[in-house]
Parts: structure tokens; sequence; C-alpha cells
């Protein structure tokens, strides 16, 4: 005949509470508890004991050596009933939820109708073992997490429905910006779940919304969807262009800040200046003009390279200016051109400074040929009037 009974835990992790299916054990019988449990002694209905981590000694009613006598009233049966209910304190991560129906709204930013669902995980946890048992198991022989989310299913629908539609109507949430809204609805639905699961004994941990189901496939949804992304893909492309843009003209004006340096660094290995380079450039197109070449743009030409002779070097700009100034200081030669002359007496043309007339000898007593009679102007030129006094040469 058995005289004790060993009874412990044999359910898995996932459970919340377990009823060990050893019942009307004798007195002494040993209780086993783990570090991440409590036990619940039942005795004739009446939850008494709660028993933590260790092995612990139950004493009962049930007498080995006297049980036989005690129950033949009862036909066999011990009027002294016990159990024990094992409850798991682990945390129980990873718990599903999700809600049943849609919530319908008016999206605040196109003002079409929609209807929206949402789901996510849960962490669940043990905070009150005899209340838990008292008000939410009762004789049930198994308490695992999907009764326990079953349990609690009015409260999620409730809560979580409410507070969406609640929140995207008063924040004005556009359907297509509710993904980034994710932490901020969590926040909100874990507070207000939270007493509600503590009424049980049940402590809501941890709560995320991971997942809005949305009306994808709708005519009128996906209508606004695409005219949505295409707003914000025309705007990104033009700041994209923008950027580019910057870039461009950034890199245009790096590269000329580093060819400038690269010119610089040249110049000064080879010994000239910039002013200097322009002088040769300028020289340069002065040698490539053909006017240069004749006589009556010679003083141009030669200007031009004078006035770049001191870019082009000292030396150089001093034979410049010497010859050109060379051609510009000498004297005009005098050009002179025989003048016609008539003997006074019988009017025969003379020859170039002669005294008497070859015709009829008279003697000239006019001026010399090459001076005007009247100012005494000496002529270099051929002509009828004299430059100087407007005489009449030929009169």
């Amino acid at each position: 005949m058995k005289i004790a009974d060993i009874i412990k835990y044999e359910g898995d992790n996932s459970t919340f509470v377990w009823k060990h299916p050893c019942e009307d054990f004798n007195t002494s019988s040993q209780l086993i508890v783990h570090e991440s449990q409590e036990a619940l002694l039942y005795m004739n209905g009446q939850a008494l004991d709660l028993f933590g981590p260790g092995r612990h000694t139950l004493e009962t009613e049930n007498i080995p050596l006297l049980r036989r006598l005690i129950n033949i009233p009862t036909d066999g049966k011990t009027p002294f009933h016990c159990e024990i209910y094992f409850i798991n304190k682990t945390e129980q991560m990873a718990i599903r939820w999700g809600t049943d129906s849609k919530v319908q709204y008016v999206e605040p930013t196109y003002g079409f109708p929609l209807e929206i669902g949402a789901n996510g995980e849960m962490t669940l946890a043990v905070e009150d073992s005899r209340n838990l048992l008292i008000n939410l198991v009762g004789t049930e022989a198994l308490l695992d997490r999907q009764h326990l989310v079953n349990y609690f299913r009015a409260f999620l629908m409730t809560r979580v429905k409410t507070y969406l539609a609640q929140a995207m109507r008063n924040n004005a949430i556009s359907i297509f910006e509710i993904d980034e809204r994710f932490e901020e609805f969590s926040k909100s639905i874990h507070e207000k779940l939270k007493p509600d699961f503590a009424e049980y004994g049940v402590d809501l941990r941890k709560f995320f919304v991971t997942g809005i189901v949305k009306p994808d496939g709708s005519e009128q949804y996906e209508k606004f969807k695409e005219l949505h992304f295409r707003q914000y893909a025309d705007i990104a492309e033009a700041k994209l262009k923008q950027q580019v843009g910057i870039i461009e003209q950034q890199t245009a004006a790096q590269r000329m800040v580093i060819q400038s340096q690269a010119m610089a660094t040249k110049r000064q290995q080879e010994g000239y200046t910039y002013q200097q380079e322009r002088g040769f450039d300028v020289a340069e197109q002065v040698a490539q003009n053909e006017a240069v070449g004749q006589f009556t743009n010679m003083g141009i030409g030669l200007g031009t390279m004078a006035g770049i002779g001191g870019a082009v070097g000292g030396v150089v700009g001093t034979a410049i200016n010497g010859a050109v100034s060379g051609i510009d200081n000498q004297p005009p030669t005098p050009l002179v051109v025989p003048v016609k002359c008539f003997c006074d007496n019988c009017g025969a043309e003379l020859e170039a400074g002669a005294l008497f007339c070859d015709k009829c000898g008279t003697k000239q007593e006019t001026t010399p040929l090459n001076k005007c009679p009247q100012c005494g102007f000496e002529f270099t030129r051929s002509g009828k009037f004299c430059p100087k006094c407007g005489f009449n040469r030929e009169g």
C-alpha cells in the first residue's frame, strides 16, 4: 500500500496553470516546486496554502492506515478531497493577438472612408496566482496561452479598436503614414489594457502593435495610395536634381581651383606671372593680324607691342619703344615739286629758278619760284594757292 505521493510539475513552459492529476493524496506526501513556479493547495474545495520553490510536506486528513476504514461509509471514496495546482511564473513572450473585425474611419488627408485592422504581440506573466486561479481558472485543469488570450479577447478588441479610431481621428493620422506611429500606439494601448489584466492577477509586461491590416486591393484605396506616393516621389526627384546640380557646380568650381593652382605652379616654375602670360597672348594675336604688316598700320601694331613691352619683358619693351619713338621723332623729308613759272613780259614758261626769260630775255624781278611772293612761305609741293596766305600762285 502506497504511503505517500511525490507531486511535481509535469507540464510544458507555455502553460500558465496546470492541475496535477494526483488528487486525494495521503498526508506526508512530498510537493516539489521549481524556482519559476508556485503551487496552490486546495483542501475540501478551499484554496489554502500557496507554496514557493522547494520541497514541502503536505498534511492532509487522508491517513494511509485509517483511510480504508474512514472511506467505508462513502463507498471507498475519501471525503477529504485535496488537489494541487501549479502556476508558471515565467514571462510568456510573443503571444499573438489580432482584431476580429475592422475599424471604420474616414481618412483625414483625402477624405475617403476605409476599414483597417490591427495585430501584434504581447508578453504576459502571472502576478497573483491565487487571484488568477480563483477568478479566472476555477475548476479548469489547464490554462495555456490560447485560453488566456480568449479570456481577454473582449478587453483587447474593445480597447484596441476604440483607441485606434480615436487616435487617428483626433490626430488626423493618414493611412499612408500610420506605420510610423506603431510605437506610440503600443505605449498608449499598453497603458489602457494593463489594469484589465491586473484585475485577474496577470501582468501585461509588454504590448506591441506590429501591423495594420489595410484594404489592399480596394480600387479606391489603391487610387489614393498611388496619388499619395506619386506626390512624394515628385518632391524627392526635384530635391535630388537640385542636389545633383549643386554637386556639379561644386565639382566644376573645385576643378577650376585645381586647374588654377596647377597653372600658378607652372608659371612659378617657369618664371613668369599671369600678366606676362596675357602679354604673350596679345603679342601672338597681333602677330597673326594681317594689318600689322602694312606700312599704314605699322604704328598701331608696333604701338600695341610697345604697350605690352612691360609684360613681355623690360628688354623687349625698351627695344620696341625705342624703335617706335625713332619712327615718330624723325622729321618729314621735304618733297620738292617743281612749280610752273611764267615770264612777266611775254608770258613764256620759265625754267625753275631762271632769272631771265629764254624767249625774250627779260630779267625776272619776281621772288624765287619756291617762295610765296606775298608771305614768303617756302613751297614743298605744287599747287595753285599758297597754303599759308591763300595767294594765287598762277594768277
